[in-house]
């Protein structure tokens, strides 16, 4: 499986909702202003976590998105899952090749990368990254990399 810009853009969307939803619901207008991302590809988006009940829409003037569950109980891994699928990083995972030796062993590195790579993902909950991008020195700087934070006596010496 290969992440897409699905999952990139799906988890900064999730993660704005988050962040901005002390308030109430958050719209897609906003988010789309604050991430860069287009109205367009964020209804889709949405439109699939909401058939996976991590979010739910509410209409009207003061409408928007909001999260229907605990934030450490949604991993980046789930959000994942339900954009991408939990397919393996590659097709030749899932196959079932007559077994030569060479040929199991290769399989084998595949599928235990999937295994690795869903397993961390699996280990990053929105909390954490909501915890994460409040703790943040710098504007935005969790939602696209990891954070900086300066330390000025390094800066003096």
């Amino acid at each position: 499986m290969r992440l897409t810009t699905k999952s990139r853009y799906g988890a900064k969307m999730f993660l704005d909702i988050a962040l901005n939803s002390g308030d109430g619901p958050v719209r897609i207008r906003d988010i789309s202003q604050r991430q860069g991302i287009s109205i367009k590809y964020l209804e889709k988006l949405i439109y699939k976590l909401k058939e996976a009940s991590y979010i739910k829409s509410k209409r009207g003037p003061k409408g928007g998105h909001i999260i229907t569950r605990p934030l450490e109980d949604i991993s980046v891994g789930d959000i994942v899952r339900v954009l991408e699928g939990d397919s393996p990083l590659t097709d030749f995972a899932n196959s079932q090749p007559d077994c030569n030796e060479d040929l199991c062993l290769t399989q084998r590195v595949w599928v235990e990368a999937s295994k690795a790579m869903f397993a961390k993902l699996d280990s990053i909950s929105f909390s954490d990254l909501v915890t994460e991008a409040l703790n943040c020195t710098k504007a935005n700087c969790c939602l696209d990399q990891p954070c900086k934070v300066q330390d000025n006596e390094q800066d003096s010496n």
